[in-house]
């Protein structure tokens, strides 16, 4: 096998998708728009048809699937980390678990191979979202000055050190969040992709150039691109529930200081 036959595409070629449709128009579409949109038709379908269904006493399918997500999100999410006063999010908060898992899984579906969340825009987006809707609640149930002065003046921190806690809590709470929310869901999407084309194209190489190539792909390459496929499913799944668990956890924060 030659190595220098391996010709990797540039990054920004695996990030910037040409548009599909509508082309120079305010509705122009590209591969990342209609990921979202296939996340977002998903999503509502799951939830429609099972909602349709509901008056079986036995879940099956999509009913099964409807009922199995919103248990998990109410008691791995919103129970652990709100209590009771966060059921009244638990449709937000479900539909941004699937929302976002949708985005990212269709990284591994064959000839579609992209995962919507390593372009910045969205995770950034959902990320503002959930800002404005902590800091709403933080001053819906604490007051204004309340929030503010629990937020940066955290009890139980000696008044000596509030000249270095107050403005580290400041910085965190109202600025770094929503940027950490939104950095760490697209870069972890951005490194998948990434590992997921190299094994691709080392497989392919490998498997193009004859000979010994092929043992090396049968033993070595292909089989990692399974082990990757397989471990990004994973990251996949864990991405949006991190993203859904930090959301829950900033609103539950906002609403119950003492916690």
């Amino acid at each position: 096998m030659n190595l220098l036959a391996l010709e990797f595409p540039p990054v920004n070629h695996l990030f910037d998708w040409p548009t599909l449709w509508f082309e120079d128009t305010p509705f122009a579409l590209n591969k990342v728009g209609l990921t979202y949109l296939f996340a977002m038709v998903v999503t509502i379908a799951i939830f429609w048809f099972a909602g349709a269904k509901r008056n079986r006493m036995v879940p099956a399918g999509v009913q099964h699937v409807a009922e199995s997500g919103v248990n998990f999100v109410e008691e791995s999410v919103v129970m652990q980390t709100i209590g009771p006063d966060g059921k009244k999010f638990m449709p937000f908060l479900t539909t941004m678990f699937f929302f976002i898992l949708f985005s990212n899984i269709t990284e591994v579906i064959p000839f579609w191979q992209f995962p919507a969340n390593s372009r910045m825009a969205m995770p950034l987006t959902l990320a503002l979202l959930v800002w404005v809707l902590y800091n709403f609640q933080g001053v819906k149930h604490q007051g204004l000055f309340g929030y503010l002065k629990n937020s940066i003046f955290p009890p139980g921190v000696p008044i000596a050190l509030y000249v270095i806690v107050a403005p580290i809590e400041f910085v965190s709470t109202f600025i770094v969040r929503p940027f950490s929310l939104a950095i760490r869901l697209w870069a972890n999407m951005v490194a998948g992709h990434l590992l997921l084309v190299t094994f691709a194209i080392l497989s392919a190489t490998m498997w193009g150039s004859g000979g010994l190539g092929y043992g090396g792909a049968l033993v070595l390459s292909f089989p990692m691109l399974i082990l990757m496929t397989g471990f990004e499913i994973l990251v996949s799944v864990l991405q949006a529930f991190i993203f859904t668990i930090l959301t829950a956890v900033y609103i539950g924060g906002s609403m119950h200081p003492e916690h």
